[in-house]
C-alpha cells in the first residue's frame, strides 16, 4: 500500500509530466491505411439430398469447434391471420424434448458436446443451431435432426410458455420504441404478416396445442430446409450423419412466397404519451430489396446519413445539437423486401427542429454531392467492419444463409467489399435523389401531444 508521501510524489511528477510534455509535443498525422482488404469466402461444399434438404459445408478456422446451424423456411409468414404468435410458440415448443429425449436429456446432450440448444423463429425463417466441440459435430448434427424431425411438442408446457410470451410482449409494449415500430410497420404493410412486429395478448391466449402441430406439420420438411457446418470438422463423418439423420425427413411443403406490394406514403402519424419526457421518432420508406443492383450503393449511402456514429444525421442531432443520444438509420429486409427508417429518441421540445435537421441533411446530400474524403471515410468502415464481422464460424454461417435466402448468390460476400469501394459521391447523390425521399416518408412519432403537436404542424401532408 502507497503512503501518503508515495502518492503526493507520484501526483508531483504526473503534473511535471503534463506541464513539460507541450514543450516537446509534435504534430502528428497518423499514416494512411493501406488499401481496404477483400472478404475471401472460405472453400465450402454445397449439395442437396435427395428429399430437397440443402446442405453446406465450410471448413474454418483453427478452434478445434463447429458451429451447426439448420435454417428452415418456416416462420411468423407462414402463421395465417387466425393464429398469429404460433411461430414463436412453436420453436419454443421444439426444445421441450423430442419423441425419445425428454427436455432436460436434450439440454444435458447439448451440455456433453460443449454447448447449448438454440431455436429460434422469424419473419421468415425458424433456426435451430448448436456450437460444439470439434470431435462432437456428428452428434450435434443428429440430435438437431432429432429435435427438428420429432419434436415433443407437450401439452403440459405450452401455458408456461405462453405466460412467459405474455410477459414479454407486456415488457415490449410498455416501450415507446415499441409503440413506434408497431404503427410505422402498420401503415407501411396493412394487412401483410409483415406489418406484425408482436402479437396481442388475444392472440397468444387463444393459441393451442393443435394450432402449434398444424403449423409445424404445415411448414418443416426437407425442401424448406438448409443445414450448414463451419469450423473445425471430420468432412466424411459429417456427411454420413446428415446423411443418416436427415436423409428420411419427409420432404415436406414447398417454400411459400409472400413479397409485400407496398407504397411510399406520405403520412404523419402521432401517438400520445402524456407526460413523456422524449418523444420517439421513426421516419421512413420502402426501398428496393436485397436483389437490386442498387444494394451496395444504398448501404453506403445509409451508412453516411444515418447508419454509422460519423453519419451526417447523428453529427447534427447528436454532436452538434444535442437534440438526442442514439440516433440511427437501417435498411432493414425481409425475404426480397425492404425499408429505410431513421429513428430517434428526441427531447421533446425539440420533436419538430429534430424532424427538421434529418430532412435538412437528406435534402443536403440530394442537392451537393458528398466529397470525396467523406465517402473514403465511409467506405474503409464499411469494408472493415465487413471482414471483421465475419471472422466467427456462427456470423459466417449467417452471411451464407442471408445470401442463400434472398438468392443473392456467393459472388456477393466475394465482392462486397470491392463494390463498397466502388460507389462514388455521384451514386451517393442518385441515390438519395431516387429513393431517400421525405416527401413520401411515413413519419411516426411517440410523445407528448400536447407539447409537441404545434411541433409537427409543418411535417403533415399537403391536405
Amino acid at each position: 500500500m502507497k503512503t501518503s508521501i508515495q502518492k503526493l510524489s507520484l501526483l508531483v511528477a504526473a503534473s511535471t509530466l503534463s506541464i513539460a510534455a507541450p514543450a516537446f509535443a509534435q504534430k502528428q498525422t497518423p499514416p494512411e491505411g493501406g488499401p481496404a482488404k477483400a472478404f475471401t469466402v472460405p472453400a465450402n461444399e454445397t449439395y442437396t439430398l435427395p428429399n430437397g434438404l440443402k446442405v453446406t459445408l465450410v471448413p474454418y478456422g483453427i478452434i478445434p469447434k463447429a458451429t451447426i446451424s439448420l435454417a428452415v423456411n418456416a416462420g411468423e409468414i407462414n402463421e395465417g391471420s387466425a393464429r398469429v404468435g404460433v411461430a414463436g410458440l412453436t420453436a419454443d415448443l421444439m426444445k421441450e424434448g423430442t419423441e425419445k429425449l425428454t427436455s432436460q436429456q436434450v439440454a444435458e446432450e447439448a451440455a456433453r458436446m460443449g454447448s447449448t440448444l438454440e431455436i429460434g423463429a422469424g419473419s421468415d425463417q425458424t433456426k435451430l443451431s448448436l456450437d460444439v466441440l470439434q470431435e462432437f459435430t456428428p452428434d450435434a448434427i443428429r440430435l438437431l435432426a432429432d429435435v427438428a424431425e420429432h419434436p415433443r411438442l407437450p401439452q403440459s408446457e405450452i401455458e408456461r410458455l405462453k405466460n412467459d410470451t405474455l410477459r414479454q410482449i407486456a415488457l415490449s409494449n410498455s416501450q415507446p420504441q415499441t409503440k413506434a415500430l408497431v404503427r410505422f410497420r402498420k401503415i407501411l404493410y396493412g394487412d401483410h404478416p409483415y406489418a406484425t412486429v408482436l402479437p396481442t395478448e388475444e392472440e397468444v391466449k387463444k393459441l393451442a396445442l393443435q394450432d402449434v402441430k398444424d403449423f409445424y406439420h404445415g411448414n418443416f420438411g426437407a425442401q424448406r430446409s438448409h443445414i450448414y457446418v463451419a469450423g473445425k470438422f471430420d468432412g466424411a463423418a459429417v456427411k454420413k450423419a446428415i446423411e443418416e439423420s436427415f436423409g428420411g425427413w419427409e420432404k415436406g411443403p414447398a417454400r411459400m412466397e409472400n413479397v409485400p406490394v407496398m407504397k411510399a406514403q406520405h403520412v404523419l402519424d402521432l401517438t400520445d404519451r402524456p407526460g413523456a419526457p422524449q418523444s420517439t421518432l421513426i421516419v421512413g420508406l420502402p426501398v428496393p430489396p436485397a436483389t437490386s443492383p442498387d444494394t451496395v450503393p444504398l448501404i453506403v449511402t445509409n451508412s453516411l446519413l444515418g447508419g454509422s456514429f460519423n453519419s451526417r444525421i447523428t453529427a447534427n442531432i447528436r454532436e452538434q445539437k444535442g437534440y438526442t443520444y442514439s440516433p440511427r438509420s437501417e435498411l432493414s429486409r425481409r425475404y426480397h423486401d425492404g425499408y429505410w427508417a431513421e429513428s430517434a429518441d428526441v427531447t421533446t421540445q425539440f420533436t419538430g427542429p429534430s424532424l427538421k435537421e434529418i430532412f435538412g441533411e437528406i435534402a443536403r446530400m440530394q442537392k451537393e454531392p458528398v466529397s470525396n474524403s467523406e465517402l473514403k471515410g465511409i467506405q474503409n468502415y464499411l469494408s472493415g467492419i465487413f471482414v471483421i464481422q465475419n471472422s466467427s464460424r456462427g456470423a459466417l454461417i449467417g452471411q451464407l444463409q442471408y445470401v442463400d435466402f434472398q438468392g443473392l448468390g456467393e459472388n456477393y460476400l466475394k465482392t462486397y467489399v470491392a463494390n463498397v469501394n466502388a460507389v462514388t459521391p455521384a451514386e451517393v447523390q442518385k441515390m438519395v435523389q431516387n429513393y431517400i425521399k421525405p416527401e413520401e416518408m411515413t413519419i411516426v412519432v411517440v410523445g407528448d401531444k400536447a407539447k409537441i403537436a404545434d411541433q409537427l404542424t409543418p411535417f403533415e401532408p399537403a391536405k
